[in-house]
């Protein structure tokens, strides 16, 4: 008998603990929160404090919160930078290449592809008994073998 396993449904879906709030959301609110306090307990609040705010508030708020396409935004950020900084996908033709280089290097194809023997499998015919027994294998799971 083949054993059977519980299949996780939502796998995709973050842990929530408060509200909507998921667990990533709330440490990267926590690690922004806790810099901008220390940040007002040695500067106090001056210019340093809201500089810092606007830099690392503000832009750790946006990763926690913001979704764009339905992803996080680091997931989002992540996307760019591999797309900057990997081989470009845009193929470009070479216009160095003459039209007799092309010609010659299309003739070479279709020979290859001519001496290439084409190969036919038969299959048999399906028949109603056939694919009711195929039904059969495949509802009992291979349990059932066949003729």
């Amino acid at each position: 008998m083949s054993q059977r396993f519980v299949v996780p449904q939502f796998i995709e879906e973050e842990n929530r603990i408060i509200g909507p709030v998921t667990v990533r959301q709330f440490i990267i609110t926590m690690i922004v929160v806790v810099i901008e306090v220390i940040i007002l307990g040695v500067a106090g609040l001056s210019a340093i404090f809201f500089i810092t705010l606007l830099f690392f508030g503000v832009p750790g708020l946006v990763i926690a919160f913001v979704k764009v396409n339905g992803q996080p935004f680091h997931v989002f950020l992540l996307n760019i930078a591999q797309s900057i900084f990997t081989k470009p996908q845009l193929r470009v033709w070479n216009k160095d290449i003459s039209a007799e280089e092309l010609r010659l290097e299309i003739n070479k194809n279709r020979l290859v592809q001519k001496s290439k023997p084409k190969i036919r499998i038969k299959k048999e015919k399906l028949t109603s008994s056939r694919l009711a027994e195929l039904s059969l294998i495949v509802d009992t799971g291979g349990m059932y073998k066949g003729d």
